[in-house]
């Protein structure tokens, strides 16, 4: 089993405008061999930011990087659009193999 992170800092106020977009987001997850689940994780809030993380779990990490490289991959981020104001900074990728 391997899980995939992106940890989302997210500015005050635009936690909402954060969570519609992955509610309306067509991932084409439900193409790719190995998939297995997804959650997106709402944590704590702080002055400056709300943490957010997207969380999903594959066969093994082959399956995920097969994912990467594939057309479901080209299509689920073909639409994604700039949203400066809600994201502050990149997402930080976190890979996480099972080890028990």
């Amino acid at each position: 089993m391997y899980i995939a992170m992106n940890r989302f800092r997210i500015a005050p106020g635009k936690e909402e405008d954060f969570i519609e977009i992955w509610r309306n987001r067509e991932t084409h997850l439900n193409e790719v061999p190995g998939f297995k689940s997804f959650n997106l994780l709402q944590g704590p809030s702080y002055d400056d930011h709300t943490l957010f993380s997207s969380h999903s779990v594959w066969e093994s990490e082959e399956a995920f990087v097969n994912w990467t490289k594939s057309e479901a991959f080209r299509k689920a981020h073909a639409n994604a659009k700039p949203a400066k104001d809600i994201y502050l900074g990149p997402p930080q990728f976190e890979g996480f193999q099972k080890v028990l």
